[in-house]
């Protein structure tokens, strides 16, 4: 990628993310990042939507299914 394509794909997702925040999404940066290369694939974005919503409500359920690291002494 040229330098100059590189600036404004930054500069895109510093956009993207800025508005995210504003929208209080609660996505980090990479993540946000995977989704909006997954919509440049086309990917259809209301499907990835719907997909975040759906692992964020299981996110508690699997925390709590994980397994727990000894403790060290």
């Amino acid at each position: 990628m040229d330098p100059e394509a590189a600036r404004t794909a930054r500069e895109s997702l510093d956009l993207a993310f800025h508005m995210s925040n504003i929208l209080d999404t609660g996505l980090d940066r990479h993540t946000l990042s995977v989704l909006i290369a997954l919509c440049d694939l086309g990917v259809n974005p209301e499907a990835l939507a719907a997909v975040v919503k759906e692992l964020r409500k299981e996110k508690p359920s699997l925390s709590s299914s994980l397994p727990v690291a000894p403790s060290l002494p």
